[in-house]
C-alpha cells in the first residue's frame, strides 16, 4: 500500500505541477487544445482490445496454481497480438492524418491552428499506441503479486515526465515538442521495466514467438472482447466531457473547465490505489473459494476509498480556489462545478471495489449493460446541460445518470461473481499477498 500511495501520489502531483508551467507557456487556447486531445486519447483506451484486462484475469489462477508454462503462453500470445496491433495502428494513424478535418474537429483558432491540432494528436496517440504492448508488464506484475514493483515503476514513468516537460519549456521548444515531452516517459519506463522483469526477475515468464499459441490468443480475445467493450464505453463516458464543452462553448471555456477537471481527475489515482491490487488478490481468493475474504475486503476498501477521496477532494477544493492567483490567469473556479467533480469521484470510489471482484471472476456483461445505458443517456443530457446551464452541470448530470444505470448493474454483477464461486476456501493467500506484496 505504501508504494502504491507513493506511485499514485506522484501520478497525481506531476500533472498538477505541470499546470502552471504549461498553461503559461502554451496560453489558454493551445492548453485547451492539448487537454481536448488528451481527452480524445483517453477514449482510445480500447486499443489493447481488452487483452490487458483479460490477461490479468487469466494469470491470477495460474499464479495460484503455479502453472508457469500456461502463464507464459498467455503472456507470449498477448504480447504478440498487441505488438502487431500497435504497428498497424501507428501506420494507419500517420498515413490517414491528412484526411482528418482538424479545424472542425477541435474548433481551432488563430492561436491554436489545425496544424497544431494534427501534430499534437499524432504525438499523443503515437505514444499511447506504442505503450499499449509495453504496459502489459504492469498486468503481469500485478497478477503475480509484484505489487510494489509495479507501483514503483509506474511512479517512475510519471515522475520522469516532470523534468522532461520543464526542460522542454526552459529550452523554448515548440508547443508540440513540449506536449511530446509529457507523453514519452511512461513508454520508456515500461520498456526498461519489461527488460528488467523478464530478464532478471522472472525469465521463466519471458514472452517468446515460439511460445505464443493461437488457441490461447483466441481465449484471451474472447474474454478481452468483453473487457474491450467496457473499456470503450468507459473511455467515452469519462473523457467526453471536455470534448462536449469544447464544441458547445469553445476552446477558451474548455481551458477554464480543464484546470479543475484535471486536478480532480487525480482522485482517480486514489481510487486506483485502493482498487487495483484487489483485482489479482480477488482472483487468487476466488480461485481458492475464499468468498468471506472477498466480501470483507470489498467492504473495507469501499470505506477506505471513499474516505480518502472525500478528504483529498476537500483539499482540492481549496487548491482550485487558488488557481487564478497561482497561474495569473482569469480561470474562475465555480463552486457548483467543484462540488460536482468531488461528488462524481466519491461515487466512483464507492463502486470500484465491486468492479474488481467482477473483473477477477470474468463477469463483464453487467458492467457492459450499465455503461451502455450510461453513455446513451448521459451524452445528450450533458450536451443539453452545457448549452442551457454551462459546464458546471456536466459532473452533476453524470452523477445522476451513473446512479440510475451503472450502480444497479455493478451491484448485480457483484452478486453474480460471488455466486460463481461457492466451494469452501482452500487456504487462500490473498490477504497475505495484498498486505505484504512480493519483494521487488
Amino acid at each position: 500500500m505504501l508504494t502504491g500511495a507513493v506511485s499514485r501520489g506522484v501520478a497525481g502531483l506531476v500533472p498538477i505541477a505541470l499546470i502552471p508551467v504549461t498553461l503559461r507557456y502554451l496560453g489558454p487556447d493551445l492548453y485547451g487544445l492539448w487537454m481536448t486531445v488528451t481527452a480524445l486519447v483517453g477514449m482510445a483506451a480500447f486499443a489493447d482490445l481488452g487483452l490487458g484486462n483479460g490477461l490479468m484475469t487469466k494469470l491470477a489462477p495460474c499464479y495460484a496454481s503455479g502453472a508457469t508454462a500456461e502463464a507464459r503462453r498467455y503472456i507470449s500470445s498477448a504480447y504478440l497480438c498487441l505488438s502487431l496491433l500497435a504497428a498497424v495502428l501507428v501506420g494507419l494513424l500517420w498515413s490517414l492524418s491528412a484526411a482528418v478535418p482538424w479545424a472542425r474537429l477541435f474548433h481551432t483558432t488563430d492561436s491554436a491552428t489545425p496544424d497544431d491540432a494534427r501534430r499534437m494528436t499524432l504525438v499523443c496517440l503515437t505514444a499511447f499506441v506504442v505503450n499499449v504492448p509495453l504496459s502489459l508488464i504492469t498486468r503481469v506484475q500485478l497478477a503475480y503479486q509484484r505489487i510494489s514493483a509495479a507501483n514503483l515503476w509506474q511512479g517512475c514513468g510519471n515522475l520522469v515526465t516532470l523534468p522532461l516537460a520543464v526542460g522542454a519549456v526552459a529550452a523554448g521548444l515548440s508547443p508540440v515538442l513540449v506536449v511530446a515531452a509529457t507523453v514519452v516517459g511512461p513508454p520508456l519506463v515500461n520498456l526498461v521495466n519489461s527488460l528488467w522483469f523478464f530478464g532478471r526477475r522472472r525469465p521463466d515468464l519471458r514472452p517468446g514467438l515460439t511460445v505464443a499459441d493461437t488457441a490461447v490468443a483466441a481465449r484471451l480475445l474472447r474474454l478481452g472482447g468483453l473487457f474491450l467493450a467496457v473499456t470503450v464505453l468507459t473511455g467515452i463516458a469519462t473523457n467526453v466531457d471536455l470534448v462536449i464543452v469544447t464544441h458547445a462553448l469553445g476552446l477558451h471555456e474548455a481551458a477554464a473547465y480543464a484546470v479543475p477537471m484535471r486536478l480532480f481527475a487525480q482522485l482517480g489515482f486514489v481510487v486506483a490505489l485502493v482498487s487495483a491490487p484487489l483485482w489479482p488478490a480477488n482472483g487468487d481468493a476466488l480461485a481458492r473459494g475464499d468468498l468471506a475474504w472477498v466480501r470483507r475486503m470489498t467492504r473495507r476498501m469501499t470505506i477506505v476509498s471513499a474516505a480518502l477521496v472525500l478528504a483529498l477532494g476537500g483539499l482540492l477544493v481549496l487548491v482550485v480556489s487558488l488557481v487564478p492567483t497561482v497561474l495569473g490567469l482569469a480561470v474562475t473556479p465555480d463552486v457548483t462545478l467543484l462540488a460536482g467533480l468531488l461528488a462524481w469521484w466519491l461515487l466512483l470510489a464507492t463502486i470500484s471495489p465491486r468492479f474488481m471482484v467482477q473483473n477477477a471472476a470474468g463477469v463483464v456483461r453487467p458492467q457492459l449493460l450499465g455503461w451502455s445505458l450510461y453513455v446513451v443517456v448521459s451524452l445528450p443530457a450533458k450536451w443539453y446541460g452545457v448549452r442551457q446551464f454551462g459546464s458546471a452541470s456536466v459532473p452533476w448530470i453524470g452523477l445522476v445518470t451513473y446512479l440510475a444505470t451503472v450502480v444497479p448493474a455493478a451491484l448485480h454483477g457483484f452478486r453474480s461473481a460471488l455466486a460463481r464461486h461457492t466451494r469452501p476456501p482452500a487456504g487462500s493467500t490473498a490477504e497475505r499477498s495484498l498486505a505484504a506484496p512480493a519483494a521487488t
